[in-house]
Parts: structure tokens; sequence; C-alpha cells
């Protein structure tokens, strides 16, 4: 499946000669595609891209040959679980949902990311080169966010942003978890109480910080407290997980109540509060779409809804919610809301510049405009193309990935490297001193 190289360093190099996809330009406006384009990238970062009529290719750079290819960002995963819940790891690898509290604002996805887990080279494999990891949805604040890239060795390193967001969540799995636990809460009137009492007290906790720094007192820290101060202060957006329409509109209720900022994610029934959504500006993370309803709020599940919310004027992004349905298979989510009428551009936007700028990455990320990261994809052909495949991937200017044609395998370098520990029985390590 993977064969692991060695890692390349970090170079300059020139995309040249494909069909050139930036997505938005430096101010985030949509940017039209550039047949015969040219991307270039020195130190990791996007210098120049344009036709080939205008940007200059410097002399003595490392140039790769991209007709008939299409190059495009390195896609953006809004909404999954990458390194938290291990592909293939059952219970060992789950450390998704601290579920013995309903109020996990003190927890932080960060701390429990394995770099080593498959799904990391799945992501790149389609073409996915940053995702927001978020913990789970079994209680109703489940912890901070964090984005990272999905290539490293040392989660520290891959991070692009440690403060993005805390994840909640509404509807039937936390009140499924609480009333098994026989603890609050296990109604969605439950749900709705612990936010509201979490959040009353982060306004008492505010209040008295500042007192105490007015009167010169020492004051206790509190980690959970700390958190939902930073959503109230609008430093930490509220990822709000809820899929049916009434929980949606409870979703919005609380933020206007304590006027955080809100981002639906899933919104299963997204379509039937279109225009709702729309007037009160709130983005949609919309997904996964390709999974069976195994649930009641799941059943209007359809692949309509990215459309829907769009022609209504909802900035949308689209989500695996990785292991749901595996990473790379996110650009499929995109072909298949296409098919049910979401506009093709709005469709590579939802899985580039949307969700970087809604989750305020899009300085970093999420287009081929100059000064963002040299994370890049060459597909051999249209991405939405279900027949397209990602040949070539870099993630700040290293190549990472490449689909070998001729062997039918896929090379990633390997962050981790060979080690004396890793060498296979019979190498010449194992023949010193007698061993």
């Amino acid at each position: 499946m993977y064969r692991s190289v060695p890692v390349p360093a970090v170079r300059d190099i020139v995309f040249a000669g494909g069909r050139v996809l930036p997505v938005a330009d430096a101010e985030g406006r949509r940017a039209a595609p550039i047949d015969a384009g040219v991307v270039v990238v020195r130190e990791g970062r996007i210098a120049a891209v344009g036709p080939a009529s205008e940007v200059e290719i410097p002399a003595g750079v490392e140039v790769v040959r991209c007709e008939g290819r299409v190059v495009t960002p390195g896609l953006v995963e809004a909404h999954g679980h990458l390194g938290v819940h291990e592909d293939g790891e059952a219970w060992s690898g789950d450390d998704t949902n601290e579920m013995t509290v309903a109020d996990g604002s003190k927890l932080r996805a960060l701390d429990a990311i394995n770099p080593r887990e498959l799904g990391f080279r799945d992501a790149l494999r389609g073409g996915v080169t940053s995702a927001v990891v978020k913990p789970g949805s079994g209680n109703p604040i489940g912890g901070r966010t964090v984005a990272v890239k999905t290539w490293g060795r040392i989660v520290d390193e891959m991070v692009i942003r440690e403060n993005v967001s805390v994840k909640s969540a509404l509807g039937e799995n936390p009140k499924r978890v609480g009333g098994e636990k026989g603890r609050l809460p296990s109604v969605r009137m439950g749900v709705a109480a612990v936010l509201r009492e979490a959040f009353v007290e982060a306004q008492n906790y505010v209040a008295s910080r500042a007192a105490a720094h007015v009167e010169g007192k020492p004051f206790a820290r509190d980690l959970g407290k700390e958190t939902l101060a930073s959503v109230l202060s609008g430093d930490l957006i509220w990822d709000q997980h809820c899929h049916r329409a009434d929980d949606i509109a409870t979703a919005v209720r609380l933020s206007e109540e304590f006027g955080y900022r809100l981002v639906v994610n899933h919104g299963t029934e997204g379509h039937f509060l279109a225009d709702f959504l729309a007037e009160k500006g709130v983005d949609v993370i919309v997904g996964p779409l390709m999974t069976s309803r195994s649930k009641v709020e799941l059943r209007e599940r359809t692949l309509a809804t990215p459309a829907a919310l769009a022609e209504a004027g909802v900035r949308i992004a689209l989500t695996t919610d990785h292991p749901v349905i595996p990473i790379n298979f996110l650009i499929h989510e995109a072909t298949l809301a296409v098919k049910e009428g979401l506009d093709p551009v709005v469709a590579l936007e939802s899985l580039t510049i949307n969700p970087a700028a809604m989750l305020g990455l899009d300085d970093r990320v999420g287009s081929l405009a100059p000064g963002r990261d040299a994370d890049i994809a060459v597909w051999s052909a249209d991405p939405l193309d279900v027949h397209a495949r990602a040949e070539r991937v870099y993630v700040s200017g290293r190549e990472v990935y490449r689909w070998d044609a001729a062997s039918g395998e896929a090379e990633v370098a390997d962050p981790f490297g060979p080690t004396r520990a890793a060498q296979p029985a019979g190498s010449a390590e194992r023949g010193v001193g007698g061993r």
C-alpha cells in the first residue's frame, strides 16, 4: 500500500505547464484557473503564481513539468479525528472522547495525536495536507481542537494553529452517553443546560479574574474556564456538532445568548434551515456525506445538502469526519455533492479556502496565493473527476508523497526514517559483536 522512502530536503521548486487552480488570491478573493500556469516555491512558501507569460522561472531551480496535470492547494479537512481515533487500532487507539465528564473544556486534542497513525498517509494519498483535529461528540463539551499538517514526526512541529476552536455536541450522542451513565445530560434539555451552566460559570470566572487583577489579589486559574473565557472573548471558535434542524436552531440560540462565534459541524438537516443559516451568517461544515443512516438524526441525510446551503448563501466546507469516512475520500465527497447540484467551483473551495477561512487558517493554507505555505497537490486530471489521482503531494515545499504508476504503490517520505530498532532481522547491525 505504502512504501517508505527517505525524507527529501525542502528546496526551491517550480511547477510549470499544468492547469493551475489557485482557488483564491492573497486577499481571499476567488481566483480564476490558469492554463499553462506556473507556481514558484521558495523556502517552503508560494513565491509567485500566474501564467507562463507573466511568471519568470528562476534559473537553476528544479522544475516539475505538469503538462496534462492539475495543480491545486493541498486540501483541508475541516473536521476529523486524525491521530486521536486511529484507524485500525480499535479501543487502544481511540482517544476521541473523555466520556467520564460532561464538560471537557480543559481537554486538548493536541495531547492525544499520534503522527504514526495510518490515516496521515491516507490523507496524503487523497491530497489532504491540513486537518483540524477535534475531540469527539460523546460529551456536551469535548475540548480544544488543533490544526495540523498531515505529515511529520512530532505533532508540535506539525501544528498550523494550536488554538482553533472548542468542540461541542448537541443531539443524540451526548444524551445517549449521559443516559447510559445515569448522569446529566440524558435529554436535549439537559445538554443545553450543561452548556448554559458552563458559560455562566465562565462569565463569573472572567468577572472574578478581572476584579482580582484590579485589586492586586492572587487568582486561582481553572483550565476549563480559561478555555470557555477564550470562546466568550472571540479567541476560540465554537464548533457545534449538530445534525437535526432543531439542534441547529438550539446551536444558534445559544451562540446569540452568549455572543460567541458559531460554526455548525455536520448540519445534516441544514437544508431545512438554509435561509435561516444564511441570514444569521453561520458557516457550516457538512458531512460526512457517504455514511449510512445509522442514527435517527441522520435519516434526512442527503448529498444535496451542500448545494442547498451554498445556493442560499451559506459558506460551506465538507468533511469526512475521519475515520467515519476514510480521509482520502474527502475529494470524492465534493465529487458526489457536485453530482447533486453543488457548483464545481464552490466544491473545490469547500475543501480549501472555505475551511481555512472559517477556521482562521487562510493566512497559511487553503490557496496558492503568494506567501502561503507551499502545500501543493498535483493531480492526474481534474480532481473532481472520480478517476483523478493525487500523483505528487508537497507539504511546506517538501515532496512527501508520490504515486508510482509502474509499481502501483505510493511512496511516502518516512518522517521517522530508519532506526536501529526498526532494522529487519539479518541486517548488518544485527551481526555486530556476534549478536
